[in-house]
């Protein structure tokens, strides 16, 4: 009885380290998509009354865990009874990044008007504000779900041929990292100009450390959130592109000689420009069947 007890904590033992491995190369492979995440939810979550931004995202935060609580099932039931399913939704998705980060790079080099995401207060009633707010936490918590679909299904892509248990184990982990630390870090990432208002107050004018610190911190706050979409953008490429080679045959063959980095990005961009060029095809014709009409 008592060698039975002990191989039952040997195979447990097994388990959890099989799973806190499985988790850190999971986490790595999510790495693109979580810095996407972040560089989204710290722009969504500003333009607010001070006083409002933690409130808007606690909200924002519980729609992301009701959003895994959805989705987690649902992935974890096509593993399964479909796992091949998942490549396919993995490919999909990988499609989908490199079309994003095509599209980020395309916007950037040809300019466009964008629709304003400050919160405006001014003339508007309390009941306003609120609906304004609520609008901004859907929109939010929808972007959420997209990304939330692409970070399990490529942490289930990571571990698809481990035992059912050790995928529930190490997708769930790698969800819960990824709503908690994406923001809690968009949480101060958002609260970093007041915090250096406060720090200038304290100085009462005088030109000294608290003052230096804390005009820093108010002009550092828009570099970040730029700084955090350049890097998201690259990322969504590497891994978009990673996904291909890994799950196509042709692509794990396609400049084998180049570093592995600089070929995911390549092959990301490559498949991101095509993607790009077929929506802007599709949106232009069904633009020109609206005027035909």
């Amino acid at each position: 009885m008592a060698s039975g007890f002990f191989a039952l904590l040997d195979d447990i033992s097994v388990l959890m380290d099989d799973v806190v491995t499985m988790s850190k190369i999971t986490t790595k492979k999510t790495a693109g998509i979580l810095g996407d995440d972040l560089a989204v939810n710290a722009e969504k979550a500003s333009g607010f009354v001070s006083s409002r931004e933690l409130p808007v995202l606690w909200a924002i935060t519980k729609g992301s865990f009701l959003n895994k609580l959805i989705i987690l099932p649902i992935a974890f039931l096509l593993s399964a009874f479909l796992p091949w399913v998942v490549t396919v939704i993995l490919l999909l998705g990988a499609i989908y990044l490199a079309f994003e980060g095509a599209e980020k790079i395309y916007e950037y080099f040809v300019p466009h008007k964008h629709e304003a995401h400050t919160v405006k207060s001014e003339g508007l009633s309390k009941a306003d504000i609120l609906n304004l707010e609520k609008k901004k936490i859907k929109s939010a918590i929808i972007t959420d779900f997209i990304l939330s679909v692409e970070i399990v299904i490529i942490a289930l892509g990571t571990v698809i041929e481990k035992p059912l248990l050790t995928q529930i184990l190490v997708v769930t982990i790698v969800a819960i990292i990824a709503t908690v630390g994406v923001y809690g870090i968009v949480a101060l990432i958002v609260r970093m100009d007041d915090l250096g208002l406060r720090l200038v107050q304290m100085s009462n004018g005088n030109k000294n450390g608290l003052h230096f610190i804390g005009k820093l911190l108010v002009n550092a706050l828009p570099l970040i959130i730029k700084s955090l979409s350049v890097i998201g953008t690259i990322a969504l490429l590497l891994v978009a592109g990673g996904i291909f080679v890994h799950n196509i045959e042709y692509f794990h063959h396609f400049l084998e000689t180049w570093p592995s980095i600089l070929r995911d990005f390549v092959i990301g961009l490559g498949v991101g420009i095509l993607a790009l060029i077929v929506f802007k095809l599709v949106k232009g014709f069904v633009k020109y069947l609206k005027k035909d009409k």
